[in-house]
């Protein structure tokens, strides 16, 4: 399972979800599938802007976690 870092990258910026959702592009409710580990797929363009916003690199909000750790 993949899981999505964001609040991690948002608390290390101190950066709130509504600024992050303005400088990407996207609404507060699709961000917040994203941070909460409920979206199917992620576009390459929301990841690039996702990291121009919170100057990191796509390792930073990805990780991977086996499934019997995750549940």
């Amino acid at each position: 399972m993949i899981v999505i870092n964001i609040d991690v990258m948002l608390a290390k910026r101190k950066m709130s979800v509504s600024t992050l959702a303005d400088k990407v592009g996207i609404t507060k409710a699709n961000l917040s599938i994203l941070k909460n580990n409920k979206a199917k797929a992620v576009k390459l363009s929301t990841l690039t802007a996702l990291c121009e916003a919170l100057d990191c690199q796509p390792g930073d909000l990805m990780e991977y976690v086996p499934l019997e750790r995750a549940e």
